[in-house]
């Protein structure tokens, strides 16, 4: 489980100065919501994320790599403002 600690901790720092919740489901999948934490403000939230293929510091990178792009698709992305 510490894995997933470390997960948490590095997607928290890669989206600074959005804040980060990861929420892990009773079938191993995980729930990354990505927010403003002074308004509450949901910019992107992806779930059903098999945790089995999140091991590797380059899936990680990758998941990372496709929030950001996620982010920047949806065009919500207001961290620019805070």
């Amino acid at each position: 489980m510490s894995y997933l600690v470390q997960l948490r901790m590095q997607l928290e720092r890669s989206f600074l100065p959005l804040a980060c919740e990861c929420a892990l489901a009773g079938d191993n999948s995980l729930t990354v919501k990505l927010y403003h934490p002074a308004t509450g403000q949901v910019d992107l939230v992806v779930s059903g994320l098999n945790v089995a293929t999140l091991r590797t510091p380059e899936a990680v990178a990758a998941l990372i790599e496709e929030l950001r792009y996620e982010l920047e698709s949806s065009g919500l992305n207001r961290s620019s403002a805070l």
